[in-house]
């Protein structure tokens, strides 16, 4: 079945230097754009994260130090990526836990403030797990049939990544071929941050998702204990999740 679009649907892959949203970088970024009128766009490019590859992600994508220290930085070619992204409605596989969260990141380490919450979230691997339960090389063996080649290759992952949702919707009568309610099926919660330390409650209030104050609003919180905003800004959060919380405690201060 082909996707029902009413914009351009991104698919992408990153390959890391490690699993760290906080502390890791990027080092193959892959981008598959599909149009509403089906046509298809993409785009790959190694990164230099300026900082080393752990053996164990090296394993696994096969993206060495050598490999990338002529690459460009993100820095360098994000608004490139910016531009290819604008407008564009986003799809992956982990994405929404993963690929998302970290891309956040590096683009304010880039000093660019692309807010990526425009845009509809699909995480085919949400939709296969609340399915089947089983991972990515599985699940294009299970919809498409075909045995997944360079798995982690970043190229080779977001095309089947883009196979598999399609064969999906063919799968499933319960699945609408709308990118709206397929973002809100492949979503675990309402998130404020992309790592899912604050999420929505029933009320729309954001709430801690994490530590002591689990599920307690956030507003309230920094009432109650200011120095737990210190807290989290001087510690290993994710930039976007402090960028969160400071709009949320300016938003409360004016009240």
């Amino acid at each position: 079945m082909e996707l029902n679009l009413n914009k351009p649907l991104v698919f992408l892959d990153l390959e890391t230097t490690g699993t760290n949203i906080v502390k890791d970088r990027i080092v193959e970024i892959s981008l598959l754009k599909i149009y509403p009128n089906g046509d298809q766009e993409s785009k790959t490019m190694k990164i230099n994260p300026t900082i080393p590859i752990d053996p164990k992600s090296i394993a696994i994508h096969g993206i060495s130090d050598e490999d990338v220290k002529d690459a460009p930085t993100f820095q360098e070619v994000a608004k490139n990526i910016q531009q290819f992204l604008e407008g564009c409605d986003l799809a992956g596989f982990n994405s929404n836990r993963f690929d998302l969260p970290l891309l956040a990141e590096e683009f304010l380490r880039a000093d660019i403030d692309y807010d990526l919450k425009k845009q509809r979230f699909i995480d085919v691997q949400v939709i296969f797990h609340k399915m089947e339960k089983r991972t990515l090389a599985a699940a294009y063996q299970f919809y498409c049939k075909k045995e997944l080649k360079n798995a982690h290759s970043a190229e080779a992952d977001t095309q089947a990544t883009y196979e598999i949702l399609k064969a999906q919707l063919d799968h499933y009568d319960k699945l609408e071929n709308d990118i709206d309610k397929l973002s809100k099926f492949s979503s675990h919660n309402r998130h404020a941050d992309y790592a899912g330390r604050i999420i929505y409650d029933e009320n729309d209030r954001e709430v801690f998702n994490f530590g002591k104050y689990k599920g307690k609003p956030v507003e309230e919180v920094l009432q109650k204990d200011p120095g737990y905003y210190g807290w989290i800004i001087n510690n290993e959060f994710p930039l976007y999740t402090k960028k969160v919380l400071t709009n949320i405690k300016l938003r409360a201060f004016k009240q």
